[in-house]
């Protein structure tokens, strides 16, 4: 059997989660958002540091959130919803009954396994939306965020992508809209998100845990997560005792890619979100302080200088110049977004 859903519009842009879910919330709910937006109100700005022997590299740095397509939903007050499905027969049962039904469904995966990507990493929460299927073939349909044309995908290589053998797995998430009303207007919407991300990057130590519960984000007890500013401060800290591990290499060359070049925009998220403040001041100038749109862009250069340093420290580990270098221009970043945040959040009180 073949099925394929017509009519999708598909949005290219810089990161997987905000583009998928601009395609689908201009589907189910009529919304047009730019991506940057979108990235926005689903409070995505965020810093998750995470270290331990499970992790292949051992360290690395994550600029958004682990449940910024829910708090999306959440902010907007539209009913969508995820779970996931341990079992692989039955996740691809219900994703295959999503498309019979005429609904674009979005799924999560190792991006690693993708026939379809060029780029091979292994990276557990890459985001995309399932369009078809055509069993006789063997192949899926998919809407991703490089080309506005559905990618071709082998339905053996989702499956394996969608749950993986090794690594952290998302174990077959899936998100459905159960709806297609937008409760709240954009401006609250905006006013919530803003809040809550400012609150969540000046966190206390005691919040750790809350931005590592989603699903297939569950760490092993040896593992370290330090989150918001205090996890950029972290991170910045322990980057010069890389150079002194037997995977420097590898520690140096996935986190300069990941802060600067894995479908982030730039800037570690930053350059998305500093494209929200300015949206978001644009529906009302007293929602964001008038320096903060620029306070995010400072802060993504701050980002992407740090990353150009451990690309280099990738290159010639021996040197520990590019490795202080970039400790420098992590720190330079937390202090930025120290007072980026506080501005949030003190205009948001």
């Amino acid at each position: 059997m073949r099925k394929v859903i017509e009519g999708y519009k598909s949005f290219p842009g810089e990161h997987c989660g905000s583009v998928a879910m601009r395609g689908l919330l201009h589907h189910y709910c009529g919304l047009e958002l730019p991506e940057a937006a979108v990235f926005g109100l689903g409070a995505g700005a965020a810093s998750v540091y995470l270290s331990g022997p499970a992790l292949q590299p051992g360290a690395t740095l994550f600029g958004r959130t682990m449940n910024m397509e829910q708090d999306l939903a959440r902010h907007l007050d539209v009913d969508y919803r995820e779970e996931r499905v341990p079992d692989d027969d039955e996740a691809w049962r219900i994703a295959r009954d999503e498309i019979l039904a005429d609904r674009p469904t979005m799924l999560s995966g190792d991006i690693l396994y993708l026939d379809y990507r060029e780029y091979k990493v292994h990276f557990p929460g890459h985001r995309f939306v399932l369009l078809g299927f055509d069993d006789e073939a063997g192949k899926a349909f998919i809407a991703d965020r490089i080309r506005p044309e559905p990618e071709i995908c082998s339905l053996g290589a989702l499956r394996t992508s969608r749950n993986p053998p090794e690594g952290l797995s998302t174990q077959n998430l899936w998100g459905r809209f159960h709806g297609t009303s937008v409760g709240r207007e954009l401006v609250d919407a905006a006013r919530m998100a803003i809040a809550s991300c400012a609150q969540a990057m000046l966190a206390a130590a005691d919040e750790d845990a809350d931005a590592i519960s989603q699903p297939g984000a569950q760490p092993s007890p040896e593992m370290r997560v330090v989150t918001g500013i205090r996890g950029v401060r972290a991170f910045a800290e322990d980057i010069p005792g890389w150079q002194h591990r037997d995977d420097r290499n590898a520690l140096a060359s996935f986190n300069a890619s990941c802060l600067e070049k894995f479908g982030n925009g730039g800037g570690n998220f930053r350059r998305l979100y500093s494209g929200f403040l300015s949206w978001a001041r644009s529906l009302d100038a007293q929602l964001v302080p008038e320096t903060a749109p620029a306070l995010s862009t400072e802060a993504a250069d701050a980002w992407t200088g740090t990353s150009n340093e451990l690309f280099a420290a990738s290159k010639d580990g021996d040197d520990p110049g590019p490795w202080n270098r970039a400790r420098e221009h992590a720190m330079r970043a937390a202090d930025i977004e120290e007072r980026l945040f506080g501005l949030l959040a003190d205009t948001a009180a």
